[in-house]
């Protein structure tokens, strides 16, 4: 029996954009990709029979438009064939996007890191990770030691019920390069460097205060809660979970084979502090203030259920729905890291001819290029902005300090930013406090300061119905962006590290 070929998922689009629609050059594309909606979700494969050559045999899985984009799944030899077949349908690989928050410091395996924990004559020591207010245990806790930084020699573990977490400790007398503790909610994370374990003690975190100035309210304030009126957004994340200070008026789940209507959380909790930042509607020290608590605020889901990683797929049709059917004047994207690929382009480039403008986190990889989609010409994109002082001392923010400095020596450009040519603002990203499932977080990232920036760029925005007016068009969109990069102040730090500067009301 032959063995079967091995299928993937691919995308398939016309020349241009998501929709054929009357593109002239789409006058054989536009009919196949309408015949093949008749073909979605079916139980098992479907076979075309193009002209006298091969066959082409693939699933329909999904469709952003009857006659546009298409989720389908077949052997590489059917795209050989269909690209034969039909030279005007790009072929386009599924391809995967993460979330942007700054990375966490993790212990590797290694004959080198093997050797350096053997060297140190490791042993395993129970330390408690409790709150430094009242010494209550903290579960669910991340905690990670390194033996040896440079080699990314250590261990790690979650805390249990009790607060408790087994580590790997270098021998008596000897101390650890680096232990961090990452809380899920409610605290600080926690920074020591050269720290000597021993069994039974106790690290501290310090309790979140949400009436504590972050960067993101030194430099902003509290908004009034009428700031945003008359604007749309939508949050293209890992879902936004019901909170007492959100308010969702919709959206969709765009994950193939999930509920569409299932646009909260999917257990990341991420999409909930990015929404927080832009429209949380709560009064500290009870509950938080995003930048524009009175936009229409829409949740747009692209990670399925516990997955921390997106498709170019469901981003594309997110992005389509939020520009075209829902009506988003800004739409966030706090995630990528993925390879550049047309769909998600596409989206992007339909979005600003729809008059949406884009709003796209830069990355996290430490001064590396622009990350894609942030890297595409038609979208903004933006770079993590720290300051000293609005983090308590030894957290894990300390570490996120670095040069070049500023006109104000206390700003500075996170340590995990990416940075490039393609940057447009630089926003607060660094210790930002926000809604969280079950509570507030404090979290560091391009993801919190693009949320930054589109929460601010909504502020500026209601100030300008006559833009909102605009029939939605490129130039409506291109009206917007002016109007935006127009509130931008230089911060001394270069084009490459904050493109026009950070948005400023005044």
């Amino acid at each position: 029996m032959a063995e079967q070929p091995q299928t993937q998922q691919f995308i398939l689009l016309p020349p241009r954009g998501l929709s054929a629609g009357q593109l002239a050059e789409s006058a054989d594309v536009a009919p196949f990709l309408q015949e093949l909606n008749t073909q979605l979700i079916t139980a098992a494969a479907s076979t075309y029979t193009l002209g006298a050559g091969p066959q082409v045999q693939m699933r329909v899985l999904d469709s952003i438009h009857e006659d546009g984009a298409k989720l389908v799944e077949m052997s590489l030899q059917s795209a050989t064939n269909l690209r034969a077949h039909e030279p005007g349908v790009r072929i386009v690989p599924v391809v995967y996007y993460r979330t942007a928050v700054a990375p966490r410091p993790m212990p590797v395996s290694s004959p080198r890191a093997a050797a350096a924990a053997a060297a140190a004559a490791a042993t395993n020591v129970m330390v408690k990770v409790v709150s430094a207010e009242d010494g209550s245990p903290i579960v669910g806790a991340l905690v990670v030691a390194f033996t040896s930084f440079a080699r990314r020699a250590g261990s790690k573990g979650t805390t249990n019920a009790k607060g408790q977490v087994t580590l790997v400790a270098p021998a008596a007398g000897k101390k650890i390069d680096r232990l961090y503790v990452y809380p899920e909610k409610s605290y600080w994370p926690a920074l020591k460097k050269q720290v000597a374990l021993s069994a039974g003690m106790q690290i501290q975190l310090t309790p979140l205060d949400l009436g504590f100035t972050d960067a993101l309210r030194f430099f902003y304030g509290s908004a009034p809660t009428t700031t945003g009126q008359g604007v749309t957004v939508g949050v293209v994340d890992t879902g936004i979970a019901t909170h007492p200070d959100l308010v969702i008026a919709g959206g969709r789940n765009t994950v193939t084979g999930e509920q569409e209507t299932d646009i909260g959380d999917n257990g990341e909790g991420h999409g909930t502090h990015v929404g927080g930042i832009i429209a949380a509607r709560g009064t500290p020290p009870a509950g938080i203030r995003g930048m524009a608590p009175a936009v229409t605020l829409r949740s747009y889901r692209v990670f399925g259920q516990g997955n921390p990683e997106a498709s170019n797929f469901a981003i594309a049709k997110a992005i389509e729905l939020g520009a075209g059917q829902d009506g988003c004047d800004l739409l966030n994207l706090s995630l990528g890291g993925g390879p550049s690929d047309a769909a998600t382009r596409s989206a992007i480039e339909d979005a600003r001819a729809q008059g949406t403008v884009v709003i796209v986190a830069a990355g996290n990889d430490e001064r590396q290029p622009v990350s894609f989609p942030a890297a595409v010409p038609l979208c903004v994109a933006v770079t993590a902005l720290g300051r000293k002082g609005t983090f308590p001392a030894g957290t894990v923010e300390v570490g996120a300090v670095a040069p070049p400095p500023g006109s104000d020596p206390k700003n500075f450009i996170a340590d995990f930013s990416n940075i490039g040519p393609e940057v447009d603002l630089t926003g607060p990203g660094v210790g930002i406090m926000s809604t969280f499932p079950g509570g507030y977080a404090a979290l560091d990232g391009t993801s919190m300061a693009c949320p930054a920036v589109t929460g601010v760029a909504a502020h500026i925005l209601a100030l300008h119905p006559e833009i909102l007016s605009m029939p939605r068009n490129a130039a409506r969109a291109d009206a917007m962006a002016k109007a935006i990069f127009q509130c931008a102040k230089l911060l001394g730090f270069g084009s490459t590290f904050e493109g026009q500067g950070i948005l400023m009301l005044s």
